[in-house]
């Protein structure tokens, strides 16, 4: 059966037997459909016929008319939230979001975050391309460019969830113009590059989430390239900069690197020769994890050469080479630095150089010879002995003389 707004289409009748009917029918007819014509304004009528006839009751059992569709739910959605149109009931949905991020925000805002904070987010950063993902700064991203490399797996988790709850594309669908009822019930979506931001959130999270991915992105750490390159030189040193508090932060930022924890710090113009000494040995041994693989290049798209793939890697692991040795030269270098303006080092010679001089004139001939300890000791032991027996002996000599004087 095909149903039309204006026809209704019926198969041909079954036959009917020749003895049952008061007249012979005409088999000449042709065996096909008749059109059933129905009037516009009988629309009503037309549906309440096709309810009747084929929803209705049957002999034969029960048929159910189940209503589905899009059209169906809007029009619940109205039955329920009591709207008039779908413009007011567009405005109720919208108050209903701002309603629930309102309730989240609160919820978050009750919630310890760890220290995450809320920075600030530049239009540079919100505009970032993610198919550029690998040169973005990730702290930056997910708010956490005051902790870094110290921000902790849970902390990280905090930035996350308040970047999501922040960003993502369904919450800044809601705060935008409703659409029309049409482009609302085909699902499309005019904002299509809202979530560029999004995805750069996610890759982010991906990457401080892995530790092995994180470790090399935190080897070429853009903010940490940036302090390489503003390195002091002895040059600088000499227009009166303090020592210590300009090298101390420079070797706590290295230090992450170590493999060997923990690190000796820089220390204080008053450390002693061990300290100073055990500082420079470890630094002058220094063994870095820090490597350069995040710097690597990609392979060519499209490119299913694996002689392209082998020259690729074999540069790759030429420049990774590279730079871990341009990178242990630099540190050296320093190393050298601060040992050459340390002003602990010229305190500790001149008193090696007493120690000395004090030596040569207590061995000088002609100088009482130094006595040991054990000597010392011992003399003064037997000066105690000899008190003691002194005073026993006058003890005896007071009692004979008692004795005879009575």
């Amino acid at each position: 059966m095909l149903v039309t707004p204006s026809r209704l289409f019926f198969p041909p009748p079954p036959p009917w037997p020749s003895s049952s009917l008061p007249f012979r029918p005409r088999t000449n007819l042709p065996a096909r459909p008749r059109p059933l014509v129905f009037p516009v304004c009988s629309r009503k009528i037309f549906f309440l016929f096709v309810f009747i006839t084929f929803v209705a009751p049957h002999p034969s059992g029960h048929r159910t008319l189940l209503p589905v569709g899009p059209a169906y739910l809007r029009h619940l959605q109205l039955s329920l939230h009591h709207a008039h149109s779908f413009s007011s009931l567009d405005k109720h949905l919208s108050a209903e979001r701002e309603r629930l991020a309102a309730l989240h925000a609160d919820d978050a805002a009750g919630e310890d975050d760890l220290g995450v904070g809320d920075e600030e987010e530049p239009e540079e950063l919100l505009n970032l391309d993610p198919k550029e993902w690998k040169k973005q700064d990730h702290y930056a991203v997910l708010g956490l460019s005051h902790l870094r490399y110290t921000a902790s797996p849970a902390q990280i988790k905090v930035a996350h969830r308040k970047k999501v709850l922040k960003h993502h594309p369904d919450k800044k669908a809601s705060n935008t113009t409703p659409v029309s009822n049409s482009l609302y019930l085909s699902g499309v979506n005019q904002n299509t590059n809202d979530d560029a931001f999004f995805k750069c959130i996610q890759k982010a999270h991906e990457v401080l989430t892995n530790p092995e991915k994180r470790r090399q992105f935190d080897s070429v750490d853009p903010v940490f390239m940036e302090l390489e390159e503003d390195m002091p030189t002895a040059t600088e040193f000499a227009k009166d900069l303090d020592f210590f508090k300009t090298l101390a932060p420079v070797f706590e930022l290295y230090s992450r690197f170590s493999k060997v924890q923990p690190v000796p710090g820089l220390g204080h113009v008053d450390s002693s020769k061990e300290e100073v000494e055990g500082f420079y040995d470890f630094w002058y041994n220094f063994d870095s994890w820090r490597s350069f693989e995040w710097l690597d290049k990609e392979v060519n798209e499209g490119s299913d050469s694996r002689d392209d793939k082998r020259y690729t890697e074999k540069k790759n692991k030429s420049e990774r080479a590279r730079r871990k040795k341009e990178d242990i030269a630099k540190l050296r270098g320093l190393v050298d630095m601060t040992l050459s303006l340390d002003p602990r080092i010229k305190r500790i010679k001149q008193q090696e150089k007493e120690a000395r001089e004090a030596k040569k004139r207590a061995a000088a001939p002609g100088a009482p010879p130094k006595k040991t300890k054990q000597q010392e000791e011992e003399e003064k032991k037997k000066a105690e002995l000899e008190a003691k027996q002194k005073e026993e002996a006058e003890k005896v000599h007071n009692f004979f003389f008692f004795v005879n004087v009575r």
